[in-house]
């Protein structure tokens, strides 16, 4: 029996090591990464997976095989940063899409796209709110095109606010969730963007994989939103780890709001099973080390 080869661009970051490793499980399966190492590192690499580096405008060149599935989650992702970043954020979402959809083209096997639930924030005025938003958005479009005009099979996805293990904790690449822990284990004071009413729905990675394998075996379109139907406001999730807390000024981009669209990846009998609360009472009780 020919095993199923399958591709995860930005395999080695945090959310794309994840999905290697669930990948990996299944003997049926021959997975694969391409990874610049902007964001990932060599430290989520995990055993049955065949590590490429490089960049995806390059996929052409650096993968030698035809994937019969490609994971592409190997994209610029912060909203924030995007604006000193704008060049990189180019290089990464829009010439990367068009290479890495030239070659799911060419190759004619299907593509699951990692969209950004920032498309629909403040009521679908998020979208443009930001250089990485803007790039998110319209790579969607691209391809639905592309499925309309080559035939290409595709489903897209929308994580919402992703934490667990091996977020990024440092720097100014670090997550929310993964910085308040860092905060929280140095005894420093937890610093949240005003106005701190901004509301996030904080999905654990475990959910966030559990649905993208789904979506990629069973989902086909648009509109496969992956997220916890439960928000928080920024300033109720510092709260919850009981720290001191320091606002620190407005920031341009900043949405307030977001729709989950979950009714699509639920069909297919997705469902999220973890709590935000429950891994932040699991952190406290491991002292603030990564559970």
């Amino acid at each position: 029996m020919n095993k199923k080869k399958i591709l995860v661009t930005g395999g080695a970051g945090f959310v794309g090591s994840h999905l290697c490793e669930r990948l990996a499980q299944d003997p049926n399966n021959e997975v694969y990464s391409l990874d610049n190492y902007f964001t990932g590192t060599e430290e989520n690499h995990v055993p049955n997976v065949v590590y490429i580096k490089g960049d995806t405008v390059d996929i052409a060149s650096l993968v030698r095989f035809t994937p019969d599935m490609i994971y592409h989650l190997g994209e610029y992702s912060r909203v924030e940063q995007s604006f000193d970043d704008i060049e990189t954020v180019w290089r990464y979402n829009k010439d990367g899409i068009f290479a890495v959809l030239e070659f799911v083209r060419r190759a004619s096997c299907k593509i699951l796209y990692a969209g950004s639930s920032t498309k629909f924030g403040d009521g679908g005025m998020g979208r443009s709110a930001s250089p990485y938003a803007w790039t998110k958005a319209t790579n969607t479009e691209l391809v639905m095109n592309y499925g309309n005009w080559f035939n290409v099979p595709y489903a897209i996805t929308y994580f919402y606010n992703v934490y667990g293990k091996r977020e990024i904790a440092t720097g100014k690449y670090a997550t929310l969730i993964a910085l308040l822990t860092e905060k929280m284990k140095a005894g420093e004071l937890l610093t949240i963007v005003s106005p701190g009413t901004q509301k996030r729905n904080f999905t654990h990675i475990d959910d966030i994989i559990d649905g993208l394998v789904l979506v990629g075996e069973n989902g086909y379109g648009d509109e496969f939103g992956i997220g916890s139907p439960e928000s928080f406001s920024i300033l109720e999730v510092a709260e919850l780890f009981e720290g001191k807390i320091k606002m620190l000024p407005e920031r341009k981009g900043n949405r307030m709001t977001a729709d989950v669209m979950i009714e699509k990846t639920q069909a297919l009998g997705w469902s999220p099973k973890r709590k935000l609360k429950d891994y932040i009472e699991a952190l406290k009780a491991n002292k603030w080390n990564k559970v």
